[in-house]
């Protein structure tokens, strides 16, 4: 690959990618709207506010593929997400068309099936359920990618990630979480596979308890590495059982399905 885009370079996705990706294209073209470290060598950096069509389009060009990681990543209010992930990831869809289709890895999130039980366990194939705002965004951004291809062979991967950390921050995590290493191999697959169309894919690892099925995408050839297990013992020595009435052990979803948790 020649060059490969990164849109929310400046988070934490987005720096695990920065190391992780590095070599992988001749140039990794990284942005943001907050500030970055300068660029290294084979990378370019250039700040971009997504709601900016035009600077997007600019953004998008002579681009080989993308990583969208950009917009609010927690739940906000609708207003702000609005502009950051609702008119941002239509503005990056209409930029890949025009300059003639590059791959999009989406990075979408559990949260857009959050209000799918724990006892169900989900594939491509699940209903959308989303569980917040933030989850709502999500769902539009996998119903663009869609459209984008069906219309326009805009192919894209949509990445339901779960909990992408170094290690599992409580108990839901145990089943929810995704490795960086695993999320770096993940993003490798995306683009080294000949064809992918519009494909929905679980972003997690291989956790001994987990609700998501990839069966689906196994021709992609990524086989996550990783287990949430070696943390086991530390984390429920850390964190008490979870109440089983509560609807963030109920749900998927965790918290962000909570009545009232993220309410002003």
């Amino acid at each position: 690959m020649r060059r490969l885009l990164i849109t929310g370079a400046a988070g934490g996705l987005g720096g695990i990618l920065r190391e992780g990706l590095a070599g992988y294209a001749e140039v990794l073209r990284l942005s943001d709207v907050a500030e970055m470290e300068p660029a290294r060598a084979g990378e370019e950096v250039v700040p971009c506010d997504l709601a900016d069509r035009e600077a997007v389009i600019d953004l998008v060009k002579d681009c080989d593929g993308i990583v969208h990681l950009g917009g609010i990543s927690i739940e906000a209010a609708f207003d702000d997400l609005l502009s950051a992930n609702l008119l941002g990831t239509y503005n990056l869809y209409e930029a890949a068309r025009q300059a003639g289709g590059p791959r999009v890895l989406f990075a979408s999130s559990n949260h857009a099936i959050g209000f799918h039980k724990r006892t169900e366990r989900l594939d491509d194939s699940s209903t959308q359920r989303p569980d917040s705002l933030y989850g709502l965004t999500k769902c539009y951004g996998e119903a663009l990618a869609s459209y984008y291809y069906d219309k326009f062979a805009v192919e894209s991967v949509c990445v339901r990630i779960g909990s992408c950390f170094p290690e599992p921050k409580d108990r839901r995590m145990l089943s929810t979480w995704l490795s960086p290493r695993d999320f770096v191999s993940m993003v490798r697959a995306v683009f080294d596979a000949p064809v992918t169309g519009h494909l929905i894919l679980y972003g997690v690892s291989a956790n001994r308890e987990t609700w998501w099925n990839n069966d689906h995408a196994a021709f992609l050839g990524w086989t996550p590495q990783d287990s949430s297990e070696i943390f086991r013992a530390a984390v429920e020595a850390k964190f008490p059982p979870e109440d089983k009435n509560d609807a963030a052990t109920i749900y998927q979803g965790g918290g962000f399905a909570a009545r009232g948790h993220f309410e002003d």
